[in-house]
């Protein structure tokens, strides 16, 4: 039998008139929908395929490409509740359950939530759980300070925001060291700060020797990002309104500005400033 939850190159053994049947050298079947077959496909080619179950319980094979798979965690939207937990976005005909067990927040229609997906050993389904942390490792860290990371952003605390680092890792990033516009479900660079001994990782979005930002560029980046990353001042603005937004002389304000500009933290322009874009 075909894994589920994996993407599988397979054989064209037969058409039909409700699609094509797939197999591998190990006499395993499986059949591609006719909506899902492209154009120019022939017997005997080889496809990459997604295979899953369907509404039916069905196994199924698919071109179409899911948003995450099994031991992966992902930012996804939620699209429907019901009885039996939340239905999320998966990118597939299928949506993906979050069973009741496995949710720790109120999930409704429209909202994002990160979640760790994985293959039920039960039903042999593709689920996910909000329940990240039991996902996460925590004893053995394979990492050093410094090092660079991948990160996805999950949700925001009283300290910060929550990270998953290197699809293995909870981390965290400090408000006061973002220094750019964060979502949801971004996926950025990352360096390790901290590693604590209670298996905490403090991470940060730029490399060591960054953070020599003196008090008035710390400043300005407080207000830049309480302003949504936009600030509508600029080194033409008149004195008044660079201390009623930004709460400093124009001189200082020039000064961070411009230091913000160098290490390209910022874009400049005559009367607005803006957080560099990932």
């Amino acid at each position: 039998m075909l894994e589920v939850g994996q993407y599988h190159t397979l054989t064209v053994l037969r058409d039909t008139s409700v699609g094509m049947f797939l197999g591998d050298l190990k006499g395993n079947e499986i059949l591609l929908p006719l909506k899902y077959i492209p154009k120019g496909l022939a017997i005997d080619d080889s496809i990459e395929v997604f295979v899953y179950k369907d509404s039916e319980d069905r196994p199924i094979a698919t071109t179409l490409k899911p948003l995450a798979l099994p031991g992966e965690f992902a930012v996804l939207m939620v699209n429907d509740v019901s009885s039996f937990g939340a239905f999320l976005e998966m990118g597939l005909e299928k949506e993906l359950l979050v069973p009741y067990k496995e949710q720790n927040q109120n999930l409704t229609r429209g909202k994002k939530v990160l979640v760790y997906v994985y293959l039920d050993e039960l039903t042999n389904r593709l689920v996910a759980s909000c329940k990240t942390n039991k996902f996460v490792e925590r004893n053995d860290i394979v990492l050093e300070v410094n090092e660079e990371v991948s990160v996805l952003i999950g949700p925001r605390t009283d300290m910060g925001t929550n990270v998953i680092i290197n699809n293995t890792y909870a981390g965290l990033l400090y408000d006061n060291e973002v220094f750019k516009k964060l979502h949801l479900g971004d996926k950025t660079t990352g360096y390790i700060h901290k590693l604590r001994e209670d298996g905490k990782i403090d991470v940060r979005l730029q490399p060591a020797g960054f953070e020599n930002i003196d008090a008035f560029e710390q400043q300005l980046l407080d207000a830049i990002n309480k302003h949504d990353g936009k600030l509508p001042i600029g080194d033409k603005s008149p004195p008044e309104k660079i201390y009623e937004i930004a709460g400093m002389s124009k001189k200082n304000f020039k000064k961070a500005a411009g230091g913000l500009y160098r290490k390209r933290i910022i874009t400049m322009s005559p009367q607005e400033l803006e957080l560099v874009k990932n």
